[in-house]
């Protein structure tokens, strides 16, 4: 009888997508959510809509590979942090020009690895370098986008900047400090981020299908481009990005960075969040759990900042979670439409992927993922 009562009330998630597709806010999604309740768990499946819509009408399947965006932030370059801490190689209260020397140029000193995973180093929230990539490129006649020496410009750039706050005096979020984070991984390890990720993190944690596709490796041939969900028609690339990163800067650095350019179908996506919750609970041991824990934990930095380490938190009103999660919750969104919730003490975790940069007749403030999270707690709560 419960189970029936469960299954009925699930049946909303899959009104709440049909409605956002129909209402030009996304051309498709899959939602993957399981709870742990009273020695069962509980789980639900959505698959609906389209995976691309131009050039050609594919179906959304629950394989699908989406273009994470800044999942990247929390699948790949947080726990890539984690694991240099957890060896010794680094420490959050390390300046980070200990680690890229030239960052410490124009006061920025004192900015700390904790500062970069709560974005609160005084760090510019965005910069659009591939803009100005292209217009050195026109003005100099310089190859740069997408290669290494676009990679270069962009960190060295970064680099040279100032600050826009004190460092510690306020959290605003943005992809430089990511960005940062990436490059310090690289520096530190002497392998590519990719490398290093798919050796340390993707590997062990069993994400068979997550991964970043450099841009040297060229486009995925046509048949296995057909497994991707499409994204935005780019106005300067001049073409549908499918099967290639989204994001500009990503794009411009050659497809890989700390901030975004990450690959993965809400399987594998859900599996990371089973992963943190069994670390947590001491089922498994695939990431350090002391570690974890602390990184999980909001650093209040500044105080009142729901920011833990690198994980963003449930704030307490508006939260894209939803009412349901509770303070020890970890999340994140991506902007293509993308985002995880993993409630640590509930043991839930819910999976949300769309497309919703892909050919959409408008662009809304996406307001479906906390109605959507609403929905799977209350229906597992029944």
């Amino acid at each position: 009888m419960r189970h029936a009562l469960i299954q009925r009330k699930l049946a909303k998630v899959d009104k709440l997508l049909d409605k956002a597709i129909d209402a030009a806010e996304m051309p498709g999604a899959v939602v993957l959510a399981r709870m742990a309740r009273e020695g069962e768990t509980l789980s639900h499946e959505s698959v609906r809509g389209l995976a691309v819509v131009r050039p050609e009408r594919i179906p959304m399947a629950r394989d699908t590979l989406f273009d994470l965006a800044s999942l990247t932030k929390v699948m790949a370059t947080t726990p890539a942090i984690l694991l240099l801490v957890e060896d010794g190689l680094i420490a959050l209260d390390d300046p980070v020009a200990k680690h890229l020397p030239a960052f410490g140029e124009r006061d920025k000193e004192g900015i700390t690895i904790r500062h970069l995973l709560t974005h609160s180093s005084g760090l510019r929230p965005w910069r659009g370098y591939h803009d100005l990539m292209r217009e050195r490129e026109r003005k100099k006649g310089e190859v740069l986008l997408g290669t290494p020496a676009g990679k270069a410009f962009v960190i060295d750039s970064i680099c040279r900047s100032a600050v826009v706050h004190e460092p510690g005096s306020a959290a605003v979020y943005g992809d430089l400090d990511f960005i940062v984070l990436g490059a310090l991984v690289e520096a530190v390890t002497h392998q590519t981020l990719d490398a290093f990720c798919s050796e340390r993190v993707f590997e062990p944690l069993g994400l068979a299908r997550t991964a970043f596709l450099p841009m040297s490796e060229g486009e995925p041939a046509e048949g296995v481009r057909r497994g991707f969900a499409a994204t935005e028609n780019c106005p300067w690339r001049k073409r549908i990005l499918w099967g290639e990163v989204h994001d500009p800067n990503a794009s411009a650095m050659g497809g890989v960075a700390g901030h975004a350019g990450l690959f993965a179908p809400a399987e594998d996506v859900l599996r990371f969040g089973q992963v943190l919750l069994d670390v947590w609970h001491g089922r498994s041991d695939l990431l350090p759990r002391e570690r974890l824990v602390e990184f999980c934990s909001r650093q209040d930095l500044p105080e009142g900042s729901d920011w833990a380490l690198g994980f963003d938190t449930p704030a307490a009103e508006g939260s894209s979670a939803g009412q349901h999660f509770s303070p020890a919750s970890v999340g994140h969104l991506g902007f293509t439409g993308t985002s995880i919730w993993v409630d640590l003490e509930a043991e839930c975790v819910v999976v949300l992927l769309t497309n919703r940069v892909h050919l959409v007749a408008k662009r809304s403030q996406f307001t479906l993922r906390a109605r959507i999270h609403d929905a799977i707690r209350e229906a597992f709560a029944a």
